[in-house]
């Protein structure tokens, strides 16, 4: 047990020094739940969400300045409304999306990494699934330790979405502002400001948005497309229950949150984060709209010092 034991304490020392973090949440699986809306075009009617999240993350460590970094987060959306929408728009709706990050993180020297990811995505009903579920797209991102508390990166995301098209700037930051005060995240898509309580408790403000669009495949209105999207402001608060497991409750407002079904040749020419070129779009239905929503994790994290 000691070989092992000693090579467990020397990998996670390189897997550190690779991913310049203090910590990494392995393993996370969420519930999520938006209350009752008054919403709908071109008919109205009381629509409610619920979903869930599971992420797993899985790096490989091929040296001391090489990793081989997977993540695959499997997401559910079902969204119901209590109107009678009508031949050919969708209700309810049950979707299921897996998407996928593999690739490089290479050090370049003591400060600065470079960070490629192949990041395909499976987006559908489960009906009449085949290949034009999947959508591909990849990640760029260059790294930058400004100091022991600053770890910058600047990016690039780009993915071919049903509608088109879609480039997201990434910035990425993890700033140890004191002891008690961090920011984490990769913006637009998230970003975490946590006061650290003590050992076992943090609290703060957490920020989520990201835009997806899934295929639909019942014959009604086969190879339409939902898109999604929604900014997702919440206070939370995070207990270590055990170990290095911890439960993490939110509580705030899905902003600007929707549901809107498109016809396959409803296309834009390009999404720059939340601005569309080109969109002449006509949805057949719009689901859901700004309203409190709530969220329930339970998450493993692994510490890395």
């Amino acid at each position: 047990m000691k070989p092992l034991y000693l090579f467990g304490i020397f990998y996670f020392t390189l897997l550190q020094a690779s991913l310049a973090q203090s910590s990494l949440d392995i393993f996370t699986a969420s519930g999520r739940f938006g209350f009752p809306q008054q919403v709908g075009e071109p008919i109205k009617g009381t629509n409610y969400e619920y979903g869930g999240l599971v992420n797993l993350k899985a790096p490989i460590l091929l040296s001391k300045k090489t990793i081989w970094y997977n993540d695959l987060t499997y997401v559910y959306s079902f969204v119901q409304s209590d109107a009678e929408l009508g031949v050919g728009v969708a209700n309810p709706l049950e979707l299921s999306g897996f998407i996928f990050q593999t690739g490089l993180v290479q050090s370049i020297n003591d400060k600065q990494k470079l960070q490629l990811f192949f990041a395909p995505r499976f987006m559908t009903d489960f009906e009449q699934v085949n290949s034009a579920n999947w959508q591909f797209g990849g990640i760029a991102l260059i790294e930058h330790k400004y100091s022991d508390n600053l770890t910058m990166r600047f990016g690039l995301l780009y993915n071919q979405e049903m509608f088109g098209p879609a480039l997201t700037p990434l910035i990425y930051i993890d700033w140890h502002i004191s002891d008690k005060w961090s920011i984490i995240g990769m913006a637009p898509i998230y970003v975490k400001v946590n006061y650290k309580v003590n050992e076992n408790l943090t609290a703060g403000f957490s920020h989520f948005a990201l835009i997806t669009s899934y295929r639909l495949g019942n014959p009604a209105y086969l190879n339409d497309y939902i898109e999604r999207g929604s900014i997702d402001l919440t206070l939370f608060v995070r207990q270590r229950i055990w170990d290095n497991v911890f439960v993490e409750a939110r509580a705030g407002f899905a902003v600007d949150r929707y549901y809107e079904q498109y016809s396959e040749d409803q296309k834009l020419d390009l999404k720059v984060t939340l601005i569309n070129f080109g969109d002449n779009r006509i949805p057949k239905n719009v689901m859901m709209k700004t309203g409190p929503v709530a969220n329930l994790r339970l998450v493993y994290n692994l510490p890395l010092n």
